[in-house]
């Protein structure tokens, strides 16, 4: 149970911009203690998910960061793409990816959010 446990809007932190995986660090060190603490992780990178596990493959800390994140937003704001009618997003181009899921699975599997 978390001190925000009575407000169902308080469940989680985001990591954005910046870039989250140019500081992946200390970005997977406050991840790991919000998830400590029960709270779930959202991270948004203007990287693409296949280009982030490249960079995971090189560097142990980017690959902290994508398991200690729980939904990737993944891809860079592109303006032509903008959208308003999207749910936690801002253009098409991105994807929301339940990152617990793929990392399991092995390939992408996109986020569903739940039914209110």
């Amino acid at each position: 149970e978390t001190r925000f446990s009575g407000n169902p809007l308080l469940d989680g932190i985001t990591l954005s911009g910046g870039e989250p995986f140019a500081q992946a660090a200390a970005c997977a060190e406050l991840a790991s203690r919000a998830h400590q603490k029960g709270l779930n992780v959202w991270t948004f990178s203007g990287y693409r998910y296949e280009r982030l596990l490249d960079m995971a493959r090189e560097d142990e800390a980017v690959a902290a960061l994508l398991r200690e994140t729980d939904v990737l937003v993944d891809g860079p704001f592109l303006l032509g793409e903008r959208s308003l009618e999207l749910l936690y997003c801002g253009s098409k181009n991105q994807r929301l990816i339940d990152l617990k899921r793929t990392l399991a699975k092995g390939e992408v599997v996109l986020y569903a959010p739940p039914e209110w």
